[in-house]
C-alpha cells in the first residue's frame, strides 16, 4: 500500500509505504511501484492510530451495555487503533481464569487491545503476571463506589508487587473527603454528584498514591485527573496522568442540560477548574488524553442522581473533538498526536505504536480537516446510542488502519468495517 502526499501533524507532506503490518518507508517523493495500492491523501491529515488507554468494554458480565465487537467498532470509527480495557467487569479481572475469559472475548476486537488486571482482596498476582498483562488498571484507592475498592494496606502491597512488572493505573479519590451532607439533596439535583465527590478528595488520594509508589519505586499513572490540583500533585511527584474529554470540554455548567447523563467518577468540576485542566493539557503538563469510555443504556442513566450509574461513552469522539479544537486554534495538531498516540505508547511501553516512522506498526487514520460534522449519538457505533457531546463539532476519520489492514472506512452509508483482527499488544 502506498499513501501519497499525506500531511503529518508537524506539517510535512510525505509519502508512506506500508508493507504487511509495518510502515516500510516515510518521506517525500518515494517511488510509487505499479503494484502498490495507491491512496491519494493530498490536503489531508495522516495521524498515527490513537491509543485509548482507558476503556470499559463491559465484557464479560454486561454485554447489554457494550461488547468487544461494538466497542472496538466505535474505536475504529474514531481513529483509535488500540484500547486498554479496565478490570471491573463481572467477574473482575483479578486472576488467571478471569483474564483468560476476557481474552477469549477480546478476540472479537477490530482494534488491538491490552487487558488490565485488577486488585481485590481475592487477586492472584502470580496468575495475572504470567499472562500477557498490560498493567494493573484503575486500582481503586479509597473509592467508595463499585466492587474494586481496596484499603490502603492492600493498595501498598499491590504497588510493591507490581514494581518492575507493569505500570499501576490508579483511580484516586479519597472517600473520607466526600461531602456526606450533600446526600440530603434531592434526586432531581443534577449538581449533587459533583458537590458530593469533592475536588479535594482527588488531590489527597493522588498525593497518597504517589507516596506509596515512590517508596516502592513503582511506575504510577493517575487515571482521569479532573482538577488542576490533582494534575499538579501527580506531576510534582513524577507520576504520569491522563485527562478525559469530558473533563476537558464539559463542566458543572453543563449539568442542567446533561442531567444524570453527566454523572461520572470523578464528577464534572467547576468551569474555573475545567479551564485549569484545559491549560495543563494544552501546555504539555498532562501526558495523555484517554476516554474512560464507560457506556450505559439510556434506561439505566435515566434515573435519580443518586441511583444512576456513573460513566459516559467516549472512545469514538475523543480524537474528533480534539481535532476540531485544534482547527479552532485551541491545540496544535502535534499536541493532539502526542496526547492520543505518541505519549500513551511511551508511558505504557509500546515501542512499535504511536508514531509514523519506518518499522512502526501501520496503525494509521486519515482525516479531512475541511469536513467537520455535528456529533450525534444515534450515528455512533457504541451500544449506548448517546453521547454527552451531542451537537458539538468533531472531525472523524475517512478511514482507519490497524497493522496495515483497513478496518474502517467512512462511506456515504453507515461506515464499512473489515474483519476483527485485533490482538493483544503484549503478545
Amino acid at each position: 500500500m502506498f499513501i501519497r502526499n499525506a500531511t503529518l501533524a508537524d506539517g510535512r507532506s510525505v509519502d508512506v509505504r506500508v508493507e504487511g503490518e509495518r510502515i516500510a518507508a516515510v518521506g517525500p517523493g518515494l517511488s510509487d511501484d505499479a503494484d502498490d495500492v495507491g491512496i491519494d491523501a493530498e490536503g489531508k491529515l495522516l495521524l498515527p492510530g490513537a491509543i485509548d488507554v482507558h476503556v470499559h468494554f463491559r465484557e464479560p458480565g454486561f454485554p447489554h451495555k457494550e461488547t468487544w465487537e461494538t466497542g472496538s467498532l466505535s474505536a475504529a470509527a474514531g481513529g483509535v487503533t488500540a484500547v486498554i480495557d479496565q478490570p471491573n467487569t463481572d467477574p473482575p479481572t483479578v486472576d488467571g481464569a478471569s483474564f483468560d475469559e476476557k481474552a477469549a472475548l477480546a478476540e472479537r476486537s477490530y482494534v488491538d487491545y491490552g487487558i488490565n488486571g485488577g486488585v481485590t482482596p481475592d487477586w492472584k498476582p502470580d496468575e495475572l503476571f504470567s499472562r500477557p498483562l498490560f498493567a494493573l488498571g484503575e486500582v481503586f484507592l479509597a473509592d467508595s463506589t463499585g466492587e474494586m475498592g481496596i484499603d490502603a494496606e492492600l493498595f501498598e502491597e499491590a504497588v510493591e508487587r507490581a514494581a518492575g512488572e507493569c505500570v499501576v493505573t490508579v483511580h484516586a479519590e479519597d472517600a473520607t473527603r466526600f461531602s456526606e451532607a450533600v446526600r440530603e439533596r434531592g434526586e432531581d439535583d443534577p449538581d449533587a454528584w459533583s458537590a458530593y465527590r469533592t475536588a479535594e478528595a482527588e488531590a489527597a488520594a493522588v498525593e497518597r498514591a504517589c507516596e506509596v509508589a515512590e517508596r516502592s519505586d513503582a511506575a504510577l499513572h493517575v487515571a482521569h485527573t479532573s482538577t488542576p490540583e490533582g494534575i499538579d500533585a501527580a506531576k510534582g511527584a513524577g507520576a504520569t496522568c491522563e485527562v478525559t474529554p469530558h473533563h476537558l470540554f464539559l463542566s458543572r455548567e453543563d449539568l442542567d442540560e446533561l442531567g444524570t447523563f453527566g454523572r461520572m467518577n470523578p464528577p464534572l468540576r467547576s468551569e474555573n477548574r475545567r479551564e485549569g485542566v484545559f491549560e495543563r493539557v494544552r501546555d504539555g503538563t498532562v501526558d495523555v488524553v484517554a476516554t474512560d469510555h464507560a457506556p450505559h443504556t439510556r434506561e439505566e442513566k435515566d434515573a435519580g442522581i443518586w441511583d444512576a450509574p456513573s460513566g459516559v461513552p467516549g472512545v469514538e469522539t475523543m480524537v474528533p473533538l480534539l481535532l476540531a479544537a485544534a482547527e479552532r486554534g485551541e491545540f496544535t495538531r502535534e499536541r493532539v498526536r502526542d496526547l492520543v498516540a505518541t505519549n500513551p505508547a511511551r508511558v505504557f511501553d509500546l515501542p512499535r505504536k504511536g508514531r509514523i516512522a519506518e518499522g512502526m506498526d501501520a496503525d494509521l487514520a486519515l482525516y479531512d480537516l475541511d469536513s467537520p460534522r455535528e456529533i450525534r449519538g444515534e450515528e455512533l457505533h457504541s451500544k449506548a446510542g448517546w453521547t454527552p457531546f451531542e451537537g458539538r463539532e468533531g472531525i472523524f476519520p475517512e478511514w482507519t488502519m490497524v497493522r496495515g489492514k483497513r478496518v474502517y472506512e467512512n462511506d456515504e452509508d453507515s461506515g464499512a468495517f473489515g474483519d476483527p483482527t485485533g490482538r493483544n499488544v503484549r503478545e
